[in-house]
């Protein structure tokens, strides 16, 4: 489990894909700290296992399903990429509750300053539409941010100038993708509901 608040930008150092793995190799120094072989650490947006360790950051693996789901083919050396450690049993949550289940790609469509914080806009995949609701959570490449407004097709969010500092987002360009994870809390609501309209049905 995630917060959705990045810790610092990593720089990938090489993806290399031999025969049916894929690994993604990150230099980072303070999401390094206190890794071991087997944690999961969340690379813009998705929960990844460490397969290895070194002084200057760590690799982890991508399955399969990880880049059909995620934009991780688009990277390449020197891309930066937002990092978060797991959340600790205790810890303070101050973003929401992350799971680093990457639902869809999404694209930006746009981008506006607005005083010194910065609007953007993206569009999302027909399915994860209905789970996005203006003042709802969002997490866009790992990051927990609340969305602003949700009109046709498109929804927004804004970056205050700290932010805009801490995370890669403000560096994308128009038409760039982000990887989506829309609130889990939804799609719970959603199942519990489709549970109950089966159950109805089956007592008709």
């Amino acid at each position: 489990m995630f917060t959705g608040l990045v810790e610092e930008m990593g720089t990938v150092r090489d993806l290399v894909t031999i025969g049916e793995e894929t690994r993604l190799s990150i230099a980072a120094t303070t999401s390094r700290e206190g890794l071991a072989l087997g944690d999961s650490v969340c690379v813009d947006g998705a929960c990844l296992t460490v397969v290895e360790l070194d002084p200057e950051g760590f690799t982890v693996g991508l399955s399969p399903e990880t880049l059909l789901k995620t934009n991780f083919d688009d990277r390449s050396m020197g891309d930066r990429v937002n990092l978060e450690r797991s959340l600790q049993v205790g810890g303070r949550l101050g973003g929401h509750y992350v799971q680093g289940h990457v639902d869809g790609v999404g694209k930006v469509v746009e981008k506006r300053p607005d005083g010194d914080s910065l609007r953007m806009w993206f569009t999302a995949p027909d399915h994860l539409m209905p789970y996005i609701v203006t003042k709802g959570y969002i997490s866009l490449d790992g990051v927990s941010l609340t969305i602003t407004e949700k009109v046709g097709v498109r929804f927004g969010v804004a970056l205050i100038a700290y932010t805009q500092m801490m995370i890669t987002m403000p560096t994308k360009p128009v038409g760039a993708s982000i990887n989506i994870e829309v609130d889990v809390f939804a799609k719970y609501v959603e199942s519990l509901l489709e549970g109950r309209v089966e159950r109805d049905r089956d007592r008709a």
